[in-house]
């Protein structure tokens, strides 16, 4: 496979903030826009090439509060899930483009969600990965939860400095058992998401490893019930191995969209997968 070009990162104003992005293929190809989650790197460049030698045009983006994107105080957000969604929409235009298909893992398929909904007249496919139909905090009854188990192991692990490159490197290797993931993946984005961090702040740095601004922002109202309305094509990724948003979240939002397709990965945990890169391409390239 032809490696295609890559830039590197930099920052475009959309719905009056600045967001971290990068892009990898030939401008004149559709777009494919990527939703951090929270930052850009949980999309794997492997993945990112393989769209782009399939003839798209990759755009992967920070959300606010993380990476190369408009830091001000993560744990204080002076915004909410929609403001997260009309981002989305916004920085479609900002690219010059009028339609792109979507993509959002863990948090930020939360966010393509509600962009979608939102703004379908700007999305003509969308991608939701290891995510659920519902915002953090209590679960509706037919979903499952957090694996108890896996949670009670993973808060037993002391937070590390966050300022300390090799002890959050260290941290998210240890974690990454628990969560179905690769260890020296994980550390190898750990590292990569640690030196991309603008600030020394500790609270920006556990911001960017962890997304904990989502447990601070408002994400009212529901969008579940809304589902429905979907008729753009929609690609739900979701791992077996799940302990943190188990597989019955996707299959439930699979379930809701009535243009979906649900692809699971028997080998994958909570983040996507080096060796699935070609296997979801594929099935997003097909969408």
């Amino acid at each position: 496979m032809t490696k295609p070009f890559r830039i590197g990162t930099t920052s475009i104003r959309a719905n009056g903030v600045d967001l971290g992005i990068e892009s990898c293929g030939r401008e004149s190809d559709p777009l494919v826009l990527l939703v951090g989650g929270t930052t850009m790197l949980s999309w794997p460049d492997a993945l990112c090439e393989r769209l782009a030698s399939g003839g798209r045009w990759v755009v992967r983006y920070d959300l606010r509060d993380s990476g190369a994107s408009t830091t001000l105080d993560p744990e204080n957000p002076g915004y909410d899930l929609r403001d997260l969604g009309a981002d989305a929409a916004a920085l479609v235009g900002a690219l010059g483009r009028e339609r792109a298909h979507l993509g959002g893992v863990g948090v930020g398929g939360m966010v393509a969600q509600v962009a979608a909904l939102d703004h379908p007249e700007t999305f003509s496919a969308l991608t939701l990965v290891g995510t659920r139909p519902v915002a953090p905090g209590p679960i509706d009854e037919d979903l499952p939860d957090h694996d108890p188990a896996v949670m009670d192991a993973l808060f037993s692990h002391p937070l590390p400095d966050w300022t300390d490159r090799d002890a959050v490197a260290s941290f998210a290797a240890a974690s990454a058992e628990p969560m179905g993931n690769d260890p020296e993946q994980a550390r190898a984005t750990a590292t990569r998401i640690w030196d991309r961090t603008s600030s020394n702040d500790p609270a920006v740095h556990q911001a960017n490893q962890i997304g904990m601004v989502f447990s601070r922002i408002d994400c009212a109202p529901r969008w579940r019930e809304r589902l429905g309305e979907l008729e753009m094509p929609t690609l739900v990724v979701h791992g077996r191995a799940d302990p943190f948003f188990p597989l019955g979240n996707g299959e439930a939002l699979a379930a809701e969209i009535p243009t979906a397709r649900l692809l699971v990965l028997d080998d994958m945990g909570t983040d996507l997968p080096n060796a699935a890169a070609a296997q979801v391409a594929a099935a997003m390239l097909a969408r």
